[in-house]
């Protein structure tokens, strides 16, 4: 469709990572055609390998997922106590495993300077203001600015596996345990649907949020105008 398209995939596994994945292009028929839901197959030949090596030996591995929502539009999220990240980070970081979020550049955005950093302007086709990169993800200054929203979660090794290991017990005795039963080895695929929710869920709230303070009465700044933002939707989805 053409508004809010969310997607994820396993970005990586361990050491194991997808390096080339078009972030505007992977579909989720690439992404559900692997095992470990991972578009790129080399990638995901190899992720699967490690995982069950890992199996083999009792023990487990983590990773990172990557999501993209494509066709939001601009001015959802706030520019202070509700920014549109820090609710998909509380929202992505509230699920069972997740150790780390990033949106955008990251933690790799640290290595640039600002020069190297910053996301230019530019008017396409349509007349609307865009911009050449991506590197803030999606949101600037706590709001949707049109372009695609990029995020990435870690996700930790499952911690129950099938090594012994020493432990305390309720009464403050140490022991020593061993996990039994059905435990995955990597919780990566598994994690991609609900990452998935919770950006949807995010996204939702937000476009609620701004029907409710921009669209229920509707009413413009005095004297103020701007040039519209972010890629041209179909108008008729927005309400």
């Amino acid at each position: 469709g053409k508004f809010f398209q969310i997607l994820g995939y396993v970005k990586s596994v361990q050491d194991v990572v997808a390096e080339n994945v078009d972030i505007d292009e992977f579909t989720r028929e690439q992404v559900e055609e692997s095992l470990v839901r991972c578009p790129q197959k080399d990638a995901s030949d190899a992720m699967i390998e490690k995982i069950d090596g890992i199996r083999k030996t009792g023990n487990s591995i983590g990773g990172v997922l990557e999501c993209v929502a494509r066709n939001v539009p601009c001015g959802l999220g706030s520019p202070v106590f509700d920014k549109l990240e820090a609710d998909l980070a509380k929202a992505c970081m509230s699920l069972p495993a997740s150790k780390g979020f990033e949106v955008g550049s990251g933690f790799s955005g640290t290595l640039l300077s600002g020069h190297e950093h910053n996301d230019e302007f530019y008017i396409d086709e349509d007349g609307r203001t865009r911009t050449k990169t991506n590197r803030s993800g999606g949101i600037q200054g706590g709001i949707s600015n049109g372009e695609n929203i990029v995020v990435r979660v870690a996700f930790k090794p499952t911690s129950t596996i099938g090594k012994e290991q020493n432990t305390v017990t309720r009464e403050g005795q140490e022991t020593k345990m061993r996990g039994k039963g059905r435990h995955d080895p990597c919780v990566l695929p598994r994690a991609v649907p609900m990452v998935e929710a919770m950006v949807a869920l995010v996204l939702v709230d937000a476009l609620m949020a701004d029907i409710a303070q921009n669209k229920v009465f509707e009413g413009k700044l005095q004297g103020i105008s701007s040039n519209p933002l972010g890629k041209k939707l179909d108008s008729k989805v927005l309400l």
